[in-house]
């Protein structure tokens, strides 16, 4: 296990089926959007083949093998240093069959991938505008937070070519982009069926939100109940536990 963690890294428990990952000591670490994504996902199809697009440390291709049947789920990232580290984690926890990372730009992936092949795509793609929000000088942090890359439309389009018909597209994003992924969505026929915003509590303003679309499918949406992180006294919600495996 220890070949497996470099210098400035750490290996965290999932604390769910056994599950770990390693990440960096100062780099872009997991956050609570990715747990939200891997549940709100956990309706994928026994035997489907998936594709998680920007899967950065790997977080979310783990966490699918435990609550889902995929057949197979390939992660794509950008960044080298952190797909090699998405590897050692996928080595980790002796998921190679289920899990390939690939290191390269979503834009590229029809060099790789037959189009039209995929049942689901999942994707925590970076939340904020390139030129927008406060710049980190960590450039693992700039790269996971800014459209730097790839944009939000590179993402979509990308979705669409790679989802076989009515394929099913998960995404976890900031309700302030909401009107453009809608658009974006719309422009490439993929039909929003389900969204789900996510609250810190009941007194706050909405900090995520949880997107499900189907390629070429027919225009019905469905607002599911807001999820609430915190009570009112700050403790972690029922719904929380229950998706953090704590009850």
């Amino acid at each position: 296990m220890e070949d497996l963690v470099q210098e400035n890294e750490r290996i965290d428990d999932l604390e769910f089926k056994g599950l770990k990952i390693i990440q960096k000591n100062n780099g872009f670490c997991f956050g609570i959007d990715a747990v939200l994504l891997s549940d709100f996902a956990k309706d994928i199809r026994n035997n489907s083949k998936v594709l998680d697009l920007g899967a950065g440390t790997g977080i979310l291709s783990i966490l699918l093998t435990g609550k889902t049947n995929l057949s197979k789920i390939y992660g794509i990232e950008v960044q080298k240093d952190i797909a090699d580290m998405a590897v050692r984690s996928v080595k980790l926890n002796n998921l190679n069959n289920k899990i390939q990372i690939v290191n390269t730009d979503i834009k590229n992936l029809e060099n790789t991938f037959e189009i039209g092949s995929f049942d689901s795509i999942v994707t925590n793609p970076p939340y904020k505008n390139e030129n927008t929000g406060k710049v980190n000088d960590n450039k693992y942090k700039y790269i996971s937070r800014h459209e730097t890359t790839a944009n939000l439309s590179d993402f979509i389009k990308v979705s669409f070519k790679m989802l076989k018909d009515k394929g099913s597209l998960y995404m976890v994003h900031r309700p302030e982009r909401l009107v453009d992924i809608i658009f974006e969505l719309r422009n490439n026929k993929l039909e929003p069926k389900n969204i789900k915003f996510v609250y810190s509590n009941k007194n706050k303003e909405p900090k995520l939100v949880l997107i499900k679309a189907i390629k070429n499918a027919n225009k019905f949406l469905k607002l599911e109940k807001p999820l609430f992180v915190y009570d009112e006294n700050g403790n972690y919600t029922q719904e929380i536990l229950k998706i953090y495996n704590k009850m």
